[in-house]
């Protein structure tokens, strides 16, 4: 087993270099600490990863959280999410100025309009990427396309979607476990072929004492900055509301990034009116050419809506308090619910009623994603007070190609719309 110094090192790189999204992040975390180091074995990597995929949040930084507590307990947790996370917090926060202060600078405006199509692309990919895993029955075809049509023509909030997806998968994997599947494991590797189980210490028990413990102090931790931030400015500013309403969005975000951006488009933009669907579009083109987990595009959404809704304070000023408090109540409750659970993971990973309703859930997302992309694309395509944007619909068939067609990484087709949008500017 490493040293905790030595486990430190390897978090800190992680943090700079967990590019890919979630996908990409948990096979990094693979290669190097199943494949490379040997500090995990292969149940143990797909046990914790099985136990993630079962909460709300982003499942990698999760997972990053889980092997540091199994390999050095609550210090090892915390250094592991922590460290993750970081790295994109100062780089997002730095993207997140110059996208607000710059945005009067016809050059940089050129390059988010490229990014616009990049999104797109992106986007119904995502769509295509995920139901391909996802909808192996058509049951679960059949709750794609309801919860598409409940969200995106019935405003049915994404809440009760996600809710009766679960309920629907728990129900239907005991009258047809065929129609009804649960959830598999995930991972480079087969949990078929049994490796030898890395020596690690034993977690501690979960005992009454123990979770009131971690319960009292993670609580503790999410909820004093709120208050904070409400005591301070008052519980209708923006920064405010926001600690409020991300902290219930971090209850019930299943799905990773993909599936909350509908959630917080439909109560940041549509409810609240923080941001618009275009901003939007911009920082998850921000976010996925950051390091960490792609659910930072909350940070965006907090910095642009204090920002644009600063209260008493400068927009400066109030943008940082907007996403920094946005960053905290997104993030802490992962390491309640990784320390809470942590103890039982042996115990649970096999459950398929679980399983099912988690299938069921991302069935759903599926349908949700679309209504995402769909809805942006209309943005996009339609932009107001304009006609038809004819440079965003070929940029972006384009880029959709080259990801989907050609397997061009993430990130060239993301400089590649920035500086395909930068050239079409200048010489407009």
């Amino acid at each position: 087993m490493p040293s905790f110094r030595e486990a430190l090192r390897f978090w800190i790189r992680l943090g700079l270099i967990s590019f890919g999204g979630p996908a990409g992040q948990i096979a990094i975390l693979h290669r190097e600490l199943v494949e490379s180091k040997r500090w995990i074995s292969e149940r143990q990597f797909l046990n914790g990863l099985n136990f993630c995929m079962l909460l709300p949040g982003p499942e990698a930084q999760q997972l990053a959280t889980y092997l540091g507590w199994r390999l050095h307990g609550a210090k090892g947790g915390i250094a592991a999410g922590v460290l993750f996370v970081i790295p994109s917090v100062f780089i997002l926060f730095a993207l997140s100025w110059i996208y607000m202060a710059g945005g009067d600078l016809p050059w940089l405006a050129a390059i988010f309009h490229g990014l616009v199509a990049a999104v797109i692309a992106v986007v119904f990919e995502a769509v295509l990427r995920i139901g391909s895993k996802a909808l192996r029955s058509p049951s679960l075809w059949v709750i794609a396309a309801l919860s598409f049509r409940a969200i995106y023509f019935l405003g049915i909030s994404f809440l009760w979607i996600m809710l009766a997806a679960a309920l629907l998968g728990a129900i239907g994997h005991r009258i047809s476990p065929v129609q009804f599947p649960a959830s598999k494991g995930h991972g480079k590797a087969g949990a078929d072929k049994e490796p030898a189980v890395v020596l690690l210490p034993e977690p501690p028990p979960a005992t009454w004492r123990r979770q009131f413990a971690v319960l009292a102090l993670c609580l503790g931790l999410w909820w004093t900055p709120v208050f904070a931030v409400g005591s301070w400015l008052g519980w209708q500013s923006t920064p405010a509301q926001q600690g409020i309403f991300f902290s219930k969005a971090a209850l019930v975000t299943f799905g990773g990034a993909y599936a909350v951006l509908p959630y917080v488009a439909q109560e940041a933009v549509e409810e609240h009116g923080w941001l618009d669907h275009r901003q939007m579009m911009a920082g998850l083109a921000l976010a996925e050419t950051t390091p960490g987990p792609l659910i930072m595009v909350l940070q965006f959404v907090g910095f642009v809506g204090s920002w644009q809704h600063p209260g008493t304070l400068s927009p400066v000023g109030a943008a940082l308090v907007g996403s920094l408090l946005t960053t905290w109540v997104t993030f802490l409750p992962c390491f309640l619910f990784i320390f809470l659970g942590a103890p039982f993971v042996e115990k649970i990973h096999d459950q398929p009623r679980i399983g099912a309703a988690l299938t069921a859930i991302t069935a759903a997302v599926v349908g949700v994603i679309l209504n995402l992309g769909v809805k942006f694309t209309e943005h996009a395509l339609w932009p107001e007070g304009g006609g038809f944007d004819t440079f965003v619909a070929g940029l972006a068939v384009a880029a959709f190609v080259a990801l989907k067609g050609f397997k061009v990484g993430l990130i060239p087709v993301i400089g590649g719309c920035a500086l395909v949008g930068l050239l079409v500017g200048l010489i407009r």
